[in-house]
């Protein structure tokens, strides 16, 4: 059985707006905005949840439809709660140090280079620097959580020349979570 509408339930202490294609979720921990072009799929507020219904039975329709309610679902679950990345700094070779700079992080040392790398840090994610090999990268935008944490590995990438099996320094998302105040 196909299903032409996915209904997401709207938590207390969160409110969604929807203006044409254009989705508004509010919630203790700030507002998110997302606007959806994604042909067939009609988006609706209706008693307390959010109806995402494909206007017919067409493969790309339904699988369109299933992709607006997996990205409301996480900005809903985004209002409430952050999404955590913890990512570790690995070096056999060269100790790397890293730091923030203003929108980017910072990394010295990666293999024993002379000229630092950066990464972009994307506005609305915070990252912090625990202890010498860990660092945290927390959001509401699961999105922007996930590429921040994803420009960090991609950085440090080993260079074609060298070896993978023998040079694996650099820094690795270890864990992906909610976060919701206690740790």
């Amino acid at each position: 059985m196909r299903r032409l509408v996915r209904e997401i339930e709207i938590p207390e202490g969160v409110t969604v707006e929807v203006s044409g294609k254009t989705v508004t979720v509010k919630g203790p921990l700030g507002t998110l905005s997302r606007t959806f072009n994604n042909e067939g799929v009609e988006i609706s507020v209706n008693d307390g949840k959010v109806i995402v219904r494909a206007v017919d039975e067409r493969r790309k329709h339904l699988a369109n439809c299933g992709t607006v309610a997996a990205h409301i679902k996480n900005m809903i679950k985004g209002v409430q709660k952050e999404f955590v990345y913890k990512l570790k700094i690995v070096y056999a070779h060269f100790p790397i140090k890293v730091a923030v700079k203003g929108d980017k992080l910072e990394i010295v040392n990666f293999l024993g280079e002379k000229v630092p790398r950066y990464a972009k840090i994307l506005p609305g994610v915070k990252v912090e620097i625990k202890g010498k090999d860990t660092i945290i990268v927390r959001s509401i935008d699961i999105e922007k959580a996930g590429q921040t944490a994803a420009n960090f590995e991609q950085a440090t990438r080993t260079p074609r020349q060298l070896d993978e099996r023998k040079f694996q320094d650099g820094i690795y998302i270890v864990s992906k979570a909610e976060w919701g105040g206690e740790e």
